[in-house]
C-alpha cells in the first residue's frame, strides 16, 4: 500500500496499458530530474497498468521543475494516462498485518466475492490484491487483505466461514508472510485422503466380510469407537484371509484426484513427503514407492502360512501415535511444526491435523470438519496448492 505524500513530495500515478519499459523509461526521467525516490509501487491486472512513485527533489519547488512538462510527454508517447498529487513527504509506513483468504469453490460467483469483501471490510481490513489461482475455470481466487494489529482476524474468520454453508464453497483464512510460504514437510493420511479407498473395507469386502467390517470402521471414523479396539476387531475379521487378496487391493487402488500432481509439484519444490496411515504397511509402501515419497508409517499385519492371522505386530499407528510420528519427522528432519503440513479425513487424525502449522480436514467426517484448522470439501488434491498460494500458471512452469 503506497503510503499518500504528507508539501516536499510528488506522487505520480500512471494507468493505462502495460508494455516492457514502461517502468524503465519513466524511472530514467526521475534519474534524470534528480528526483529521490521515496515509494513505488506496480500492480498489472488483465494487461492493465497501475504504477506509482512518490519522489522528493531538495531544489526549488517541484511544481516549477520541467520534470512534470516531461512526464506528461512520455505518458502521452506511451499511450498512458498520468496523474499528479504534491504533498508532504510521506511518513514511515504504519506497520500491518497481512492475511490472505482463499476461496475454493466449482466456480467462483460475484455473490461469494461481494460476500467476502463485505466480511472484509466490515472487520476493518483493506483488501489489496485479488488474483487468480486456478488456470481455467474460476475455482480458486486469492484475496490479499491488511489490517492494523489487533483487528478482528477471529471475528473475520467466522464471518467467512458462514459462507461454506451458504455458499457450498470452502474458505480459508491464513496469515500472509514468511511461515505461510516456508511449510517444508507434508503428512499424508492415506485412505479417503491420499487414495479414494477404505483399505480395510477392500480387503473385507475380497473376503466377503464387508458389511460386518464397514459397520465397525464408520464408527471408529466418526470417533464413536475406540481406534485401537476397532481396528483389532475389524482386523479380527480377516483371520484366514489368503495373503494374495493384498495384491488385489493395491492393483485397484485409486489415487484421490489431484494426488500426483500434489506430490510431484511438492518435490519439486523441495518439500519432504510423508505417509501416516492407520491402514497397513503392506499396502502404504508400494504407494510410497510408486509416489517417490519420503516416509511411509502405518500398521502391519501378521501374516503366517500366506495367511492373515487376524492380528496385527506391534504399536498400533492410531490417534496419538500419528500425532508422535509427526513430531518425530519433524525433529528428524530440523522442521520447526509451523512448517508442517497435515493432511487427514477422520477423527484418528485430529491431533496431527491440530499439532501441524497447517492442518487440513480433507472431504473429513462431521466430528473432524468441526475441530480442524481448515476444511476442503472439493474433491481434488490440487486444492492443497491453491491454500499455499501456488496457482496454476506456476505448476505449469514446474512439470
Amino acid at each position: 500500500m503506497t503510503p499518500a505524500p504528507t508539501s516536499d513530495a510528488l506522487l505520480i500515478t500512471l494507468s493505462g496499458p502495460d508494455g516492457p519499459g514502461i517502468t524503465a523509461q519513466i524511472a530514467t526521467l526521475l534519474a534524470q530530474g534528480d528526483m529521490r525516490l521515496i515509494d513505488v509501487e506496480q500492480v498489472v491486472v488483465q494487461g492493465m497498468l497501475s504504477l506509482t512513485f512518490v519522489v522528493e527533489n531538495a531544489e526549488g519547488k517541484l511544481e516549477e521543475r520541467p520534470i512534470l512538462k516531461d512526464l506528461l510527454w512520455k505518458a502521452r508517447e506511451l499511450g498512458l494516462h498520468i496523474d499528479f498529487q504534491l504533498g508532504n513527504r510521506p511518513d514511515r509506513r504504519t506497520p500491518v498485518q497481512s492475511w490472505a483468504v482463499t476461496l475454493l469453490s466449482d466456480r467462483i460467483s460475484a455473490a461469494m466475492l461481494a460476500e467476502a469483501a463485505n466480511a472484509a471490510a466490515k472487520r476493518s481490513f483493506n483488501i489489496d490484491k485479488i488474483g487468480q489461482l486456478s488456470g481455467t475455470a474460476m475455482s480458486s481466487i486469492e484475496l490479499t487483505l491488511s489490517a492494523d494489529k489487533g483487528s478482528d482476524a477471529e471475528g473475520l474468520k467466522r464471518d467467512l466461514l458462514a459462507m461454506q454453508g451458504h455458499f457450498g464453497c470452502d474458505v480459508a483464512l491464513q496469515r500472509e508472510g514468511l511461515m505461510r510460504r516456508s511449510k517444508r514437510l507434508v503428512v499424508m493420511d492415506m485412505d479417503s485422503t491420499l487414495i479414494q479407498q477404505e483399505v480395510i473395507d477392500e480387503l473385507a469386502r475380497r473376503y466377503g466380510v464387508f458389511d460386518k467390517v464397514a459397520a465397525i470402521t464408520e464408527r471408529a471414523m466418526n470417533g464413536e469407537l475406540d481406534f485401537d479396539d476397532a481396528l483389532r476387531a475389524r482386523v479380527a475379521l480377516l483371520a484366514g484371509a489368503p495373503a494374495t487378496i493384498l495384491g488385489e487391493v493395491q492393483d485397484a487402488i485409486e489415487f484421490t484426484p489431484g494426488a500426483e500432481n500434489l506430490v510431484r509439484v511438492l518435490k519439486r519444490l523441495g518439500y519432504r513427503l510423508a505417509l501416516i496411515s492407520g491402514g497397513f504397511i503392506e499396502l502404504a509402501e508400494p504407494i510410497r514407492a510408486q509416489l517417490g515419497l519420503d516416509y511411509a508409517f502405518a500398521n502391519q499385519l501378521e501374516i503366517l502360512g500366506g495367511k492373515l492371522t487376524g492380528k496385527v505386530i506391534g504399536p498400533i499407528v492410531n490417534r496419538k501415535r500419528k500425532a508422535e510420528l509427526l513430531e518425530s519427522l519433524a525433529q528428524t528432519e530440523r522442521i520447526a511444526l509451523d512448517q508442517v503440513i497435515a493432511i487427514g479425513d477422520g477423527a484418528n487424525d485430529l491431533d496431527m491435523l491440530n499439532r501441524a502449522g497447517l492442518g487440513i480436514a480433507f472431504n473429513a467426517k462431521k466430528v473432524v470438519r468441526e475441530q480442524a484448522q481448515y476444511n476442503i470439501t472439493q474433491r481434488n488434491l490440487n486444492a492443497i496448492l491453491y491454500l499455499l498460494g501456488i496457482n496454476d500458471d506456476e505448476v505449469a512452469s514446474l512439470i
